[in-house]
């Protein structure tokens, strides 16, 4: 009988070691590598079986003539359990940074237990893997001077991530007013050049525009402004449109 416990198979750990005999002393009979995995190791115990990752098999000396109790394995099937979220950690960590919640997310998609999920998380914390301070300082610059979103947008993608308030607020203090209103002017200026008919349809749909990408209002108007003045077109002050 093998009871799995690899990356592919997301069996709940409680049930790992069901069929394991209690009030007995378990001993290692053969071990052996886990087929298409450099890291996994088979552990038999008799008719029983049990997957562990090598770091664990090495850390609890399982080689052959070793025994343990069914205690002693539920141990090391944490343990186990541990090292696997850590390594799912990483994995998900290997394309692009992520924000704690994200991580959370893809270890609960992977049933891993709550408080492993919490050891997991402080861990990569610890060592800086996961930092969302850093990463929304990162993504506010690259979304609003790069992507050309305004703050708006921004804010309501890093509490999508489970950002801190505290910490979006910091990270867009790090992006100044100009820098914001010169990626809307760029990016208005392209709209506006896009848009036939009369210089109000230009402004109601340009300004349109900028505000469904997370513009403020005060920002959209003065882009507005600017354009208005660039195609050097006269108009009355009345004439021109408030977005707020």
């Amino acid at each position: 009988m093998t009871i799995q416990l690899d990356y592919e198979d997301e069996q709940p750990e409680e049930d790992v070691l069901s069929q394991f005999p209690d009030h007995e002393l378990l001993t290692i009979t053969r071990v052996e590598r886990q087929q298409k995995s450099d890291h996994r190791y088979i552990i038999h115990f008799g008719t029983f079986s049990l997957n562990v990752h090598e770091d664990i098999m090495i850390k609890y000396r399982m080689i052959s003539e070793n025994a343990f109790t069914k205690e002693d394995l539920q141990q090391i099937v944490l343990a186990d359990e541990r090292q696997r979220a850590y390594v799912e950690g990483l994995r998900y960590l290997e394309r692009k940074p992520r924000t704690g919640m994200e991580m959370a997310r893809r270890l609960r998609q992977k049933e891993i237990g709550e408080a492993i999920i919490t050891e997991v998380l402080e861990r990569l914390r610890r060592e800086r893997l996961i930092d969302d301070t850093q990463y929304a300082k990162q993504w506010a610059e690259q979304r609003i001077t790069g992507h050309r979103k305004g703050r708006l947008w921004v804010r309501h993608e890093l509490r999508g991530k489970g950002i801190d308030k505290s910490v979006i607020a910091d990270a867009l203090d790090g992006i100044s007013t100009e820098q914001e209103r010169q990626s809307a002017l760029e990016l208005g200026r392209k709209k506006w050049n896009t848009i036939k008919g009369e210089t109000s349809d230009k402004r109601r749909k340009t300004g349109a525009f900028l505000m469904r990408r997370g513009f403020s209002g005060e920002i959209v108007r003065s882009v507005l402004n600017s354009l208005w003045q660039d195609a050097d077109m006269d108009g009355a002050e009345d004439d021109f449109c408030e977005f707020d």
